[in-house]
């Protein structure tokens, strides 16, 4: 991909979701990779973006075999200073497959999660389908702009059976199974607490009736059971990997007619219940 093309894949997920809504004090987000090169005299070829969570040796090789030459994936596989590179690192491995096939990585990251719109607001969505919700607010909100930021707590107007909060859940998820920690099998959910991915950092403090995330540690879980709370995990990634859907139809209503965004076959989250 030329560097035109490159930046306007980079301005369409930016339109979106702004990189300054991203936590850079430990976050990796922006372009990753940049495998551009210099405008040819040539008509340029059309656009083809890959969407993922993870940037697994799977998805790098689907990328290749695919012809993508622009890869925007959720989690940065990039996080720490890199010292050095080994073939040996699954991970560099794959840094040096995607250069060597000038493949770009974009990541969004926290930016998808604190976006007002974002995959947050879209877990509200899920899991308060066919209820009226009195009250949403971010549970960190950015202190630059207003209704965006990490988590949401959720306020029903009408309480909820917990069962029934689960089955929308697994629903609008496409989950056969998550895990619930319940203080009630029959407690009424009136408060929500909602955090794509690892909601431990980010419920410290939050009083709700439900927890809702990816994951928690067993102590986490285990406090906010005693404390009278229910909880629903579904596995990290997998509160995250169903709002691609979003992102893809965003980027193809951004991009010009001609260009394709399609989501990842091999992308999947790296548990599985046997």
């Amino acid at each position: 991909m030329s560097k035109t093309q490159v930046q306007r894949v980079v301005n369409a997920i930016q339109k979106f979701y702004p990189i300054a809504l991203a936590d850079k004090t430990w976050d990796n987000t922006g372009l990753l990779v940049d495998s551009s090169f210099e405008e040819a005299t040539t008509t340029a070829s059309p656009i083809k973006v890959l969407l993922t969570i993870d940037l697994t040796q799977a998805v790098a090789e689907e990328a290749i075999n695919k012809n993508v030459k622009f890869i925007m994936a959720y989690h940065p596989f990039i996080f720490r200073g890199l010292k050095s590179i080994s073939q040996q690192d699954p991970q560099q491995r794959s840094l040096l497959k995607l250069i060597q096939n000038r493949v770009s990585v974009y990541s969004p990251h926290t930016a998808v999660d604190s976006a007002q719109g974002g995959v947050n607001d879209y877990l509200v969505d899920v899991i308060t389908k066919g209820s009226i919700v009195e009250n949403k607010v971010p549970l960190e909100e950015d202190a630059n702009y207003p209704n965006n930021g990490m988590g949401r707590l959720v306020t029903l107007q009408q309480p909820q059976l917990l069962s029934d909060l689960v089955n929308r859940v697994k629903s609008g998820l496409k989950l056969k199974h998550v895990q619930v920690a319940a203080s009630n099998d029959k407690q009424e959910i009136k408060s929500i607490a909602i955090c794509a991915g690892s909601g431990g950092g980010v419920f410290k403090g939050v009083k709700a009736d439900l927890y809702f995330t990816g994951e928690l540690s067993h102590h986490e879980a285990l406090y906010f059971k005693e404390c009278g709370s229910s909880v629903i995990c579904c596995n990290h990634s997998n509160t995250e990997r169903a709002f691609l859907a979003v992102i893809q139809q965003q980027l193809t209503q951004e991009l010009e007619a001609g260009d394709e965004v399609v989501i990842s076959d091999e992308d999947r989250d790296p548990f599985e219940t046997w």
